[in-house]
């Protein structure tokens, strides 16, 4: 059984790997070649938390899995990641655990990969302005998806925490030098999210963290933050006006992310307005973005298959490279 930390998986997969990982996972779930139950959340009200489990098999890779995520926000002020994970990985062949991998960093990866692929599929080619919203644990990923699926100018980003903004921007400034992008702060949504070709919102607040009438023409919006029917990130002014929306995963989206729950019993929109899967347009079953002027939106709650498939690869890849540490139970 292999052990693979984060930095382990930092030494074999790298972004762009994971948007190719995810746009796998998802063309193989909307062609129904997968298994993937809809998550079990256990609230743990007395620390104010929830543990999610997620499990998946993939045929044709011979593989399946399970990750355990949790959500304890009280963590932080203990020194704790408010999101641990672990990613148990099985040999589809034998039903045997073949690796137990760091599941925080993975869904950091995979979750900024989903956007990345969102983007790369739906976004305009001429993209320059990008807008992050967020800048909790998931959002360094979020904003390196977007700076490798698009030549940006300038990324625009905010947060209601000043402090942590700016921490933010001079951290990502110095890490993702490379792509030559202008990373700034922004002093609130509406400057964030002005002109901005492509928006990802990673929250998970209760209450819309925008405003959707202030979204230009053309644009893209990644929803990747809340994943829990109480939660709403993305305003319904975008939700109903929006001229295609797509999802990761139908059944998914429709029973877990507020976003689209809360318009829906209000009978501000009906379940029809999902397009589809994000899936079902890179398999091209369905057309993604048609024009220039269109506003596209894709909503992500993440589904067990990116992690089945992306824990796959890591794990092929670590097993070529002697990486990570083999023990025996």
């Amino acid at each position: 059984m292999l052990i693979l930390t984060a930095e382990d998986i930092k030494k074999v997969f790298n972004m762009k790997d994971a948007i190719e990982a995810d746009k796998e996972a998802f063309e193989i779930y909307s062609k129904g070649q997968s298994e993937v139950p809809l998550r079990t959340n256990i609230k743990v009200e007395k620390y104010n938390g929830s543990s999610l489990f997620m499990p998946g098999y993939v045929k044709q890779i011979d593989s399946l899995g399970i990750k355990i995520v949790s959500v304890f926000p009280e963590n932080i002020k203990k020194g704790l990641p408010a999101v641990p994970a672990k990613m148990i990985l099985l040999d589809g062949k034998t039903g045997d655990v073949c690796s137990i991998m760091d599941g925080t960093y993975l869904t950091k990866l995979r979750t900024g990969a989903s956007a990345g692929a969102a983007t790369d599929v739906l976004a305009r080619k001429d993209s320059k302005i990008g807008a992050l919203i967020g800048t909790g644990g998931q959002a360094f990923c979020q904003l390196e998806a977007l700076l490798v699926t698009r030549d940006l100018d300038v990324v625009k980003v905010y947060s209601r925490n000043r402090e942590k903004v700016l921490n933010f921007v001079k951290n990502a400034n110095a890490k993702l030098s490379s792509y030559n992008t202008k990373i700034v702060a922004a002093e609130t949504s509406d400057e964030a999210i002005e002109d901005a070709d492509v928006i990802t919102v990673v929250t998970t607040s209760t209450k819309p963290v925008f405003d959707g009438r202030k979204i230009k023409k053309g644009a893209h919006i990644n929803g990747v933050g809340s994943f829990m029917e109480h939660m709403q990130e993305i305003d319904e002014h975008t939700i109903i006006n929006c001229d295609k929306a797509f999802v990761d995963s139908k059944e998914a989206v429709l029973n877990e992310s507020g976003d689209f729950i809360i318009p829906i019993k209000k009978g501000l929109i009906s379940k029809e307005k999902v397009n589809g899967e994000l899936g079902e347009v890179i398999g091209k079953v369905l057309k993604g973005r048609e024009t220039d002027e269109e506003i596209t939106l894709f909503k992500s709650v993440g589904i067990a298959v990116q992690d089945v498939v992306t824990a796959y690869k890591i794990y092929k890849r670590a097993l070529e490279k002697g990486i990570g540490q083999n023990i025996e139970l």
